[in-house]
Parts: structure tokens; C-alpha cells; sequence
């Protein structure tokens, strides 16, 4: 008796060469790739994918841009969750929410493996995606701070001497240095320090 064929046994016995590429695939692919380790090759990708290069750069734009999103990717995660955790912990919000959602995020981007080897193995191509804004990366950070700063500016939980978004370049900037201070000037991390400074400059005039 032969076994009923079913949608999905259907797709799983399909050729490979009969699935379809989509920019999505591709970053999720690339992603993968970057997560175990492995050096971000696009002209190995669009071989992998079994597509041309010219229609991966297409899709991605340029290494630097896709690299963004998948660091992003990282990021969104990681501050999704912290924001999460100090909803919960601080529901009357304020300094104390924000600077929990500050320090949380730092020490978990300190303690996250793939970023350490990504950093450890292309340190001058890391930091230049991380710290400035060749990959989009520092637009979409600035845009988060900014928006949870406002949002408790609006609210009168905080009254920082400088706007909302000078704000989130200064506290990222304080952050980049924490986070990455073994590799810009030999330092040890420490997080704490950062949450302090990250307190000085978000308080202001208390109300």
C-alpha cells in the first residue's frame, strides 16, 4: 500500500534546482552563514542560491547593507527583549526603565558570541559597520532610543537638558564605547560605567 502523498512531502521531494531564490532566502541564508562563524562571501552566496551576482547585489544592495540587517537582526532581537523585561520590572517607567533597557542591552551585546568572533576576525570592517552609518545600523538605533526618550520626555517622567535625539547619538556613542573598548583602546568592557554616565545624561533636572 502505497503512503498517501501530502503537501509537504509533495515539496520536500522536489529538485532543488525547481525551488526559487527570493532576497529573503538570501538573507536568511547570509544570516546563517555570519551565525556559524563563516565569512560574508556574496559571490559564494549567489552560487549557494543559485542565482547570479548581479541579482543578489540587486536584492541586497552591497555587502555593508546587508550586513546592516543582519546585525539588526541581532539588535531588534536583543532590545525587543530588554524592553520587554523592563515593562515588567518597571511598569511606572522612567530613568529606572530606561537605564535597566540601557544596561541590558550592552551586556548582552557583550556577551554575544557571534558578534565577539565576527569582531575577534574582521575587527576594522565590525567596528565600521557598528559605529557608523555605512550599514544603516546606526539610523535604525538612533530612531529606537529616540523613540522611547520622547515617548517619557512627552510623559514628564525625565526632563533631560538636550533634545530627544542628540540624546540617542550620545548615549549610543557612550555605549559603542563600553561595548567595544577592548578593541578601540585594549579596555576591559564594563557596563556599569556606561549605565552611570547613561543616568547623568538622561536625568537632567529631575522632576
Amino acid at each position: 500500500m502505497s503512503t498517501p502523498a501530502t503537501p509537504l512531502s509533495m515539496a520536500l521531494s522536489q529538485r532543488q534546482s525547481d525551488e526559487r531564490a527570493t532576497p529573503i532566502s538570501a538573507f536568511r541564508m547570509a544570516r546563517r552563514w555570519w551565525l556559524e562563524g563563516r565569512r560574508l562571501n556574496l559571490s559564494l552566496l549567489a552560487e549557494e542560491l543559485g542565482i547570479g551576482r548581479a541579482t543578489l547585489m540587486r536584492w541586497v544592495g552591497n555587502k555593508d547593507l546587508l550586513m546592516g540587517e543582519i546585525l539588526w537582526s541581532l539588535y531588534k532581537g536583543i532590545y525587543d527583549q530588554a524592553i520587554e523585561k523592563a515593562r515588567a520590572d518597571h511598569p511606572e517607567k522612567g530613568i529606572d526603565f530606561l537605564g535597566q533597557i540601557y544596561t541590558d542591552v550592552n551586556v548582552a551585546l557583550i556577551n554575544a558570541k557571534p558578534m565577539h568572533d565576527f569582531l575577534a576576525a574582521e575587527p576594522q570592517w565590525g567596528l565600521q559597520l557598528l559605529t557608523s552609518n555605512v550599514s544603516g545600523l546606526q539610523k535604525r538605533l538612533m530612531d529606537e532610543w529616540q523613540a522611547l526618550f520622547e515617548e517619557e520626555i512627552q510623559a514628564g517622567r525625565i526632563n533631560p537638558e538636550m533634545d530627544a535625539e542628540n540624546l540617542a547619538y550620545f548615549i549610543i556613542r557612550i555605549g559603542e564605547g563600553a561595548i567595544y573598548c577592548d578593541l578601540i583602546c585594549g579596555r576591559t568592557p564594563v557596563p556599569e560605567r556606561a549605565g552611570q554616565a547613561f543616568r547623568l545624561l538622561v536625568n537632567g533636572h529631575s522632576r
